[in-house]
């Protein structure tokens, strides 16, 4: 990696550290504004989402009439000295203009308000002429570094958004700015509650694109297995994947081999795959728009399932399918996690696991001995965010009305921790989960990751097929 510190530069944005820098020759500094072909400016038509971002600002205008509305699209953060993580915008940002994995760093959308509503700028940092030190000296956003950035005018034409230099941008105490005002923030969560036509669609991509990466990890078993950090090759399938056909992985994946499956966010993914073991693997792309699928599922190494380890799939899949049976318009969001709970306390019930009775477990306030092998929740909103709508009141997520055109997971599971002491020996260190992402309709649920097999007969097929291929 070429270091950010030789150079001798005047631009204040550049890197603070001195240590390392070396000066440019007068030559180098005399010629290198010079030789440079011209850029003509042909500006891009407005991308699909422009509208849809317009209405979605226009819903937020509503809820703060004669009130000035910042929202950063945040900056670079500092992974290691002059390193820094890979930048991904705010989702409130990239939801009310339309821009993003290409966001600017530093961006800042600002809704100034006028008499009926309010006006959009974007505020960003235009790019440097090849004249100025910024092009060659600035390691973080010299074009000579990171490559071309786009004009004020391109994004402007782009986003159908006004743009303006980021100097040009004043603060206000009287600004209410996301993520530091409590109503701001939750209303522009609770905007994304109701997926509009093209995030549909856009979830769809992700979802299709998480499928393949499936596909690949199930290739990519072999050489997990012949590895001693096995979980890393299945990892790094899927991060190939993601990169190949969206932005990146949504989050980080979670690739569980044996006991590992019964850590819920296992992510170190440093152990062995080992034949006869289940691997439980979390993940999801993010498309270059931001959205991002969520999809679980919990594959026999070796192809097939054992007798118990089937029972227990099977299980989560019977909770699983009375989830998706509970979800329909017009009932609450928290009856889906009710229903897949119902199966899990009757079953490990029924397996002698706990001290009462079903019934019993079931209890609100007196029950719940059975979480004790299901501790999370089952459902959750998807979207640009993968625990989308996170700031979203009570009322309105866990106690809210299922309505059409809500995105969420279903995704029960059974964790028997290698060390637990209330489960017979066959189950300890079995660790299943089942997740997929769910389009609430007119009609009902749909389930957009159903090209993903879910049965364990249709998870041994796949595999088989699959790994023939």
């Amino acid at each position: 990696m070429a270091s950010s510190d030789d150079q001798t530069t005047t631009d204040a944005a550049a890197p603070a550290t001195t240590n390392r820098k070396q000066p440019f020759p007068r030559g180098f500094l005399s010629s290198i504004g010079s030789g440079w072909a011209e850029r003509p400016e042909s500006l891009p038509p407005a991308r699909p989402q422009a509208p849809y971002a317009a209405a979605r600002r226009a819903a937020v205008s509503a809820s703060f009439p004669g009130r000035r509305l910042v929202l950063p699209a945040g900056d670079f953060q500092v992974r290691s000295n002059d390193t820094d993580y890979p930048f991904r915008a705010h989702s409130a940002f990239s939801h009310l203009t339309g821009w993003g994995a290409d966001t600017e760093p530093g961006a800042v959308l600002v809704l100034d308000p006028v008499d009926g509503g309010h006006t959009a700028t974007v505020y960003f940092r235009e790019r440097a002429d090849r004249t100025t030190p910024e092009f060659y000296g600035n390691a973080q956003i010299g074009e000579f570094w990171v490559g071309p950035r786009p004009s004020l005018v391109a994004v402007a034409a782009d986003l159908e958004i006004a743009t303006a230099g980021i100097e040009d941008f004043v603060a206000s105490d009287d600004d209410l700015v996301l993520d530091e005002d409590d109503d701001l923030t939750r209303v522009v969560s609770e905007l994304r509650l109701i997926k509009d036509e093209y995030e549909i669609g856009q979830l769809r991509l992700a979802v299709e694109a998480t499928a393949r990466g499936f596909d690949d990890i199930i290739r990519a078993l072999p050489r997990a297995v012949a590895a001693d950090r096995g979980e890393r090759v299945v990892e790094g399938a899927f991060h190939q994947r993601s990169r190949l056909d969206g932005n990146g992985v949504g989050y980080d994946t979670i690739a569980a081999s044996g006991p590992h499956a019964c850590y819920l966010h296992w992510t170190r993914n440093d152990g062995a795959v080992v034949p006869g073991d289940l691997i439980l693997v979390d993940a999801g792309v993010e498309v270059d728009s931001l959205y991002t699928a969520d999809v679980t599922r919990t594959l026999p190494v070796s192809g097939t399932f054992s007798p118990v380890q089937r029972r227990v799939y099977e299980t989560v899949r019977e909770a699983a399918d009375a989830a998706f049976a509970a979800a329909r318009p017009g009932v609450t969001f928290r009856s889906i996690h009710e229903a897949a709970m119902r199966v899990i306390a009757e079953r490990v019930a029924e397996w002698g696991l706990l001290p009462v009775t079903a019934e019993e477990a079931l209890h609100a306030d007196a029950g719940g001995q059975h979480r004790r092998y299901m501790v999370h929740g089952t459902s959750h909103h998807l979207g640009i965010d993968v625990h989308d709508c996170a700031q979203a009141r009570r009322e309105l997520y866990y106690d809210g009305i299922l309505e059409p055109g809500m995105v969420f997971t279903i995704e029960p599971g059974l964790y028997f921790q290698i060390d637990d002491l209330t489960v017979p020996e066959e189950l300890r260190g079995i660790g299943v989960r089942i997740e997929d992402d769910v389009l609430m309709t007119e009609s009902g649920p749909v389930n957009l990751s159903a090209d993903v097999p879910r049965s364990a007969d249709d998870v041994e097929a796949w595999m088989a097929r699959v790994a023939a291929s």
